[in-house]
């Protein structure tokens, strides 16, 4: 993390910690963070890519170093998170740049792409989601909340929020898993301690019901606006299955195909085969 500058901004009475890297004057990738990590999990992109590239990855309200605001002030909706990311890339004047997004990045991140078509310049989606196709068995239990969001449908929800819990998004469908940080779930568990965390992280899988209606929507933007997209994807992931990758085919025609044996996290023990890929696809892009 020796290239990294670990920063705060006030956006709407909300302070977002972020991460940025990179000389500004160079093209700019917004990396989205999934669940339950934090700009944490791009801290390789962010040391290996800023020789070449303006980088800045935020942590959202509730996730990260951010602020986590009560319940009661902030809605934690994908829709009002977006709103604060865009916010956010508003106030930094930041209106062109490419997308990096992992689980709950594609959902922030489709929705900055379809408010300002214009400013997006490619997408890289690891194990990003668009596609009904891509949404795994693993998701059963959150579907049986949100059709009757009660304490008997949370309840069985619950275990992820353990350190086991957390520790399997990680390790699930690596081959290796002393390969990967244990620092990252640990960190994760910490902060999933914090007042809220649990209804907050519930509230935002019952909420995740609302992407699924916005597949269409997303879908359309690629087959209009016809962005580069770069898919680079664990192809074990239990979450988003490579069917969800492979959808991607059926809309974009400028793809970057590529699958990794591994799960859901893909940078942590395929980082630099992932990163030499974007840097490899970022450079064909016409600045």
């Amino acid at each position: 993390m020796r290239n990294t500058k670990f920063k705060q901004d006030n956006v709407d009475g909300v302070t977002i910690a972020y991460r940025e890297a990179g000389n500004e004057e160079n093209p700019t990738i917004v990396l989205l963070h999934g669940y339950p990590s934090s700009s944490h999990q791009y801290r390789k992109v962010l040391d290996q890519l800023s020789d070449s590239y303006h980088l800045i990855a935020p942590d959202y309200p509730g996730f990260g170093l951010s602020d986590f605001p009560d319940p009661s002030s902030y809605q934690y909706t994908f829709d009002n998170i977006a709103k604060t990311i865009d916010a956010f890339l508003d106030k930094r004047g930041i209106k062109s740049y490419a997308i990096m997004m992992q689980d709950y990045g594609a959902p922030i991140g489709f929705r900055l792409a379809t408010a300002h078509p214009e400013r997006i310049t490619a997408i890289i989606t690891q194990n990003g989601n668009a596609y009904l196709e891509g949404i795994g068995e693993v998701w059963k239990g959150i579907k049986a909340m949100w059709a009757d969001r009660n304490p008997e449908t949370e309840a069985p929800l619950l275990p992820a929020f353990t350190l086991d819990g957390l520790k399997w998004d990680y390790t699930h469908g690596t081959k290796d898993h002393q390969k990967i940080n244990p620092d990252s779930w640990h960190l994760d568990y910490l902060r999933m301690q914090r007042p809220n965390a649990h209804k907050v992280n519930l509230d935002l899988w019952y909420d995740y019901q609302n992407n699924l209606k916005l597949y269409p929507k997303w879908q359309q933007y690629l087959r209009d606006y016809q962005p580069p997209v770069l898919v680079v994807w664990g192809k074990n992931d239990e979450y988003f299955p490579k069917s969800g990758a492979e959808a991607f085919k059926k809309d974009v025609k400028n793809l970057d195909y590529n699958l990794y044996d591994t799960g859901h996290f893909a940078l942590e023990d395929h980082g630099d085969q992932i990163i030499g890929k974007i840097r490899e696809f970022m450079s064909r892009l016409d600045y």
